[in-house]
């Protein structure tokens, strides 16, 4: 095999390892998320938690989270923390959460409803710095049975959807390459794709 051409982390993440949360679980991952909401101004009561499939990278553990509110916004963001030693409880929890107006339901032509936030950076050759991006989501579109990151058309991750939700957590914005998020069934067919940013930027 001759030298790759081009040196990125692929699949630097542990796939997802637990069921999505419930019980009291799902109460501990909620009371730190909300925690991290309450600090939002004039976003409205939050409605349900909807959790992702977790990722774990660099001996951290990623849940992501979105809720919708009472003033027709989405909070998103996430649960992050150390898995406990030999099964022990985890430990070292931090949250993030924020707003958006941006939500599936004023943008009909989306195909994949997707929220992204930066948890870290990978140096690469001539001091090129990768942006480890967790990116999280759900198809609009049916059929739907992975989803993968692609970065200058080579796969950096992928995810098997659980309850029709993905999370991924790969390199973006590398040598002027940004990611992709594509999501295909269970032939391998695509059924869409969208970047993670609009096309003005």
């Amino acid at each position: 095999m001759p030298p790759e051409p081009r040196l990125v982390p692929r699949f630097a993440a542990e796939p997802p390892q637990d069921v999505l949360p419930y019980g009291r679980w799902a109460e501990r991952l909620r009371s730190e998320f909300l925690a991290a909401a309450a600090d939002l101004d004039d976003v409205g009561e939050p409605g349900e938690l909807v959790f992702y499939p977790d990722r774990t990278w660099h001996g951290r553990t990623w849940v992501p989270v979105t809720a919708p509110t009472s003033a027709g916004l989405e909070i998103v963001g996430f649960v992050s923390f150390r898995a406990g030693a030999d099964g022990g409880e985890p430990t070292a929890f931090t949250a993030h959460a924020d707003a958006t107006e941006e939500t599936a339901a004023r943008h009909p032509e989306w195909q994949l409803d997707l929220n992204d936030e930066v948890v870290g950076s990978w140096r690469g050759e001539q001091r090129q710095v990768a942006a480890m991006t967790l990116v999280w989501g759900t198809p609009l579109v049916p059929g739907g049975a992975v989803a993968t990151a692609e970065l200058a058309g080579l796969v950096v991750d992928q995810c098997e959807l659980r309850e029709g939700r993905f999370t991924l957590l790969a390199p973006d914005d590398y040598r002027g390459d940004l990611l992709d998020i594509r999501l295909f069934n269970e032939r391998g067919e695509e059924l869409a794709r969208e970047s993670l940013y609009d096309e003005a930027e």
